[in-house]
């Protein structure tokens, strides 16, 4: 089997490998027919659909593991976080609009990045400006806006560029911050 030919039937290995797993645990059981059947839909499945799949990107494994663990880490220490300051009084709360520069280039790598801030509690990634490559992040508490900018691009932005392998873009930009005067108000 020469490259074209694997790549046309293992062109998306992960979705395959979830479709069979995801098979298997609907009919919750490791039966011959069954386990032959998911093997049949994961190399079936992607190869119907082929056409309408983006191309698989090369993506770096033990990078995506790390940043997997920093990101369900920041998810429960930032829970804790946003129940005490809702909790408490809201005029503890200091809100602001944050504009993060990206040094992302890929496009997969920059939606994930707007995703795992808006998972994480209290940020919420509001708009990905491409011209000026930068992502506008609402923060429900933020101090220090220059702290936040170096966090995010440190523990998320940087594990991206490695899992993508993308050269940084706009590593001389500066970020620019605006505070929030009121609760609710917009950018």
């Amino acid at each position: 089997m020469n490259k074209t030919e694997k790549s046309r039937w293992f062109g998306h290995p992960w979705l395959s490998i979830i479709l069979a797993v995801s098979w298997l645990l609907l009919q919750h059981t490791l039966a011959p027919f069954h386990l032959i059947s998911a093997v049949l839909i994961g190399l079936a499945v992607p190869r119907l659909l082929h056409g309408f799949l983006p191309i698989s990107e090369p993506m770096r494994l033990l990078p995506a593991v790390r940043l997997l663990g920093v990101v369900l880490w920041d998810i429960v220490v930032s829970n804790i976080t946003v129940a005490r300051l809702v909790l408490g009084p809201i005029s503890r709360l200091q809100p602001a609009w944050i504009t993060v520069p990206l040094a992302l280039s890929h496009p997969t790598a920059i939606s994930l990045l707007a995703s795992i801030i808006t998972t994480t509690p209290g940020t919420v990634s509001c708009t990905i400006d491409e011209k000026s490559c930068s992502i506008l992040v609402h923060a429900l508490n933020c101090t220090d806006p220059a702290q936040m900018v170096a966090d995010i691009q440190t523990r998320y932005e940087r594990p991206l560029l490695a899992i993508f392998e993308c050269p940084p873009q706009n590593t001389g930009k500066t970020y620019n911050t605006k505070q929030t005067a009121k609760k609710g108000e917009g950018p």
